[in-house]
């Protein structure tokens, strides 16, 4: 009996996983992707090669931008006051399904295409969360709707934005108070990765504020009772914040740069300055452990004997999950299958590992079945969260670096500029292309992940956490 009943499971998984067909408009938007793939590695590797860090990512906006417009979508550049952000859109009506594309990379990680630590150029910045492959992969899925559109097959708005500053501003939470997600049903976004799944976990919730103490210069031995040290004030303050970490909940997170202690050695600095990051899974966690760090910030100014200024730089939700987006992913990843890689590639993938001091075990390329989105989250953060909490959000992540690669560093930005990331940009192109034809062609779909946001969100207001415009050309 027991037999018989395995057998039958086995028999419905079949069935389950053989219900889902590849239907002919989606065949379509692949031979799109396909037929773009060549422009893509291009606009892909020439985003990885200047590596444009936060809100100076011109160069790249304007690559993406062009080939957009190029392609017969309407481009609005500049949009929510930020130069290097950008729309493009095509189509009109319902439903507007969105996509998003970032291409900002991370300071000081310049990296050849090789596994081997290596610069492309000394002390310059690099890739290393994939983005050059983000924008690139978002935007030949775009104009792979626009396409199937020009057809007549399916109908609506396909929108495809193009958002900087992802790595330090987050410029997204600027763009979401501009009103640009107000028109739509529902967003798709994808983020380089080591595997290949439907993401259907959140993120943490993060507030940045700038901490400044000011104090008085005096000569650090001639007359040091006659300076107030500003730098004293900012030792203090870090003190407390490290004593303050064993009492603030497992989940919770507080980071901090210093970024001025003082010039020079035999001066009382008159000045300071540190950067500093509260993250939990809960915004309304976050919240009272910021409030409870700007007020340590006071305390080390009286004892210091200085004043003190706090400004805030930005701040973003937690990820608001969809799982029903997650589903109708999930079965576009089983129709797909996995990606397969070449004897040189899976080689260097070992080689990046061996590299950095984790098995030697190459690419992952299997497709993972739907996990269970977990309460407590680990990992990090973006301002996809803000996008989620407005508007409907289906995330994907697709591999473009090998199993248990440092993420944030040189390998990533190696894997990036070469095949093993090609595949993985192309790859991520198809399967959103192909959730979105399941939301052009299906009203009842959206109305299901719509219900589901709606849930998820219930009552909860969302206040952007930002003031005044982006800090545009700020350090």
């Amino acid at each position: 009996m027991k037999r018989i009943i395995l057998l039958c499971c086995a028999l419905t998984m079949t069935i389950g996983a053989t219900a889902q067909k590849m239907t002919t408009t989606k065949k379509t938007v692949i031979a799109a992707v396909e037929n773009h793939k060549d422009a893509l590695i291009k606009i892909s590797d020439s985003i990885w090669a200047l590596a444009e860090t936060a809100f100076n990512e011109s160069q790249s906006a304007r690559i993406l931008a062009d080939y957009a417009e190029k392609n017969g979508l309407t481009v609005t550049r500049g949009v929510a006051d930020i130069p290097t952000a950008f729309t493009a859109t095509y189509g009109s009506g319902s439903p507007v399904i969105s996509i998003l594309g970032e291409y900002d990379a991370l300071p000081g990680i310049s990296q050849k295409a090789s596994p081997e630590k290596e610069p492309l150029q000394e002390g310059a910045a690099g890739h290393g969360c994939g983005h050059n492959l983000f924008g690139a992969a978002s935007l030949g899925a775009a104009i792979a709707i626009k396409e199937l559109m020009e057809t007549g097959k399916i109908k609506g708005t396909v929108k495809f934005l193009g958002t900087p500053a992802e790595e330090k501003y987050f410029a997204k939470v600027w763009m979401v108070k501009a009103g640009l997600w107000d028109d739509v049903d529902v967003n798709i976004s994808w983020h380089p990765s080591s595997g290949i799944e439907a993401d259907v976990q959140s993120g943490l919730s993060l507030i940045d504020f700038i901490v400044e103490f000011h104090g008085q210069a005096a000569h650090a031995s001639g007359d040091p009772w006659n300076g107030r040290s500003a730098s004293d004030a900012l030792e203090l303050y870090t003190t407390g914040i490290n004593y303050y970490r064993e009492h603030i909940l497992p989940s919770s997170r507080i980071h901090y740069h210093i970024q001025d202690g003082g010039q020079v050695v035999n001066v009382v600095p008159d000045y300071a300055k540190l950067w500093v990051r509260v993250r939990d899974p809960k915004r309304k966690v976050m919240l009272p452990t910021y409030e409870r760090v700007k007020a340590m910030a006071e305390g080390a100014a009286i004892m210091a004997n200085v004043t003190h200024e706090i400004s805030l730089v930005s701040g973003i939700y937690e990820t608001l999950v969809n799982r029903t987006g997650g589903e109708i992913m999930q079965k576009n990843l089983e129709l797909l299958g996995p990606i397969t890689y070449t004897a040189e590639e899976d080689a260097f993938g070992k080689a990046i590992q061996k590299a950095t001091g984790k098995p030697e075990v190459g690419m992952d390329s299997k497709i993972y079945p739907l996990k269970e989105t977990k309460e407590i989250p680990g990992g990090g953060s973006t301002d996809v969260g803000d996008v989620s909490w407005n508007v409907p959000n289906i995330n994907l992540g697709v591999t473009v670096a090998p199993k248990d690669t440092p993420w944030h560093s040189w390998a990533v930005v190696a894997c990036g500029g070469m095949s093993i990331g090609h595949k993985g940009m192309v790859y991520a192109s198809k399967a959103m292309a192909m959730t979105m034809v399941d939301l052009f062609e299906n009203k009842k779909l959206v109305q299901k992940v719509t219900e589901e946001f709606k849930t998820r969100k219930g009552d909860e207001v969302y206040e952007p956490m930002i003031e005044g415009p982006p800090p545009i050309g700020q350090n």
